[in-house]
């Protein structure tokens, strides 16, 4: 392929969904510095193979190398000393994480408690294993179909289904004291 035609194909096909692959590195490193490096591997593996992608989903295709680019990096990171974490990597997730939630009105009490609850539930999700965390965030965040999860994950429909109804379950639980207190 020449590479003029090549960029331009990249461009159109994938880039659109920078986001999303964003999104999922926050959600699986739980840290905005090491998702931007994550994410810029995995854009760097996707233009290098991107003569061999042949399909109509480039969302998912990308969001494959991403998830794939992740373990990689969280393989070599299990080797090396573990690293303080700073208060900046615990909040990684701001505006446009697929979390926030209109506001019904400018009420301050209205609108603490929305914060309070999706802090509550960023924290949750966090809190998930790896495993469940992964597909419940290309579920309800990315909206993507059991079939896109279970080809970018390489697991079969019904262990999606199974991963999905058991993290649920998972973040029902952890939610259920916060929602006591409350």
């Amino acid at each position: 392929m020449i590479d003029s035609t090549k960029k331009q194909r990249f461009q159109a096909s994938v880039l659109p969904h920078l986001n999303s692959a964003f999104n999922l590195a926050c959600w699986l490193t739980r840290s905005r510095q090491d998702a931007e490096d994550v994410v810029q591997e995995a854009y760097l593996r996707a233009f290098k193979f991107f003569d061999g992608f042949h399909g109509d989903d480039s969302r998912a295709w990308l969001l494959t190398i991403v998830r794939n680019t992740f373990y990689t990096w969280y393989q070599v990171q299990q080797k090396q000393p573990q690293q303080t974490v700073f208060d900046d990597d615990v909040e990684i997730f701001q505006a446009g994480d697929g979390l926030d939630m209109a506001a019904a009105d400018n009420n301050p009490e209205t609108l603490l408690m929305q914060k309070d609850s999706e802090r509550q539930l960023r924290q949750a999700l966090q809190a998930l294993p790896l495993e469940f965390r992964e597909v419940m965030v290309m579920r309800e965040l990315e909206e993507l179909s059991y079939k896109q999860i279970a080809a970018i994950v390489g697991i079969p429909i019904g262990t999606v289904m199974s991963r999905l109804g058991r993290g649920r379950k998972l973040l029902a639980t952890i939610l259920a004291p916060a929602r006591q207190e409350a």
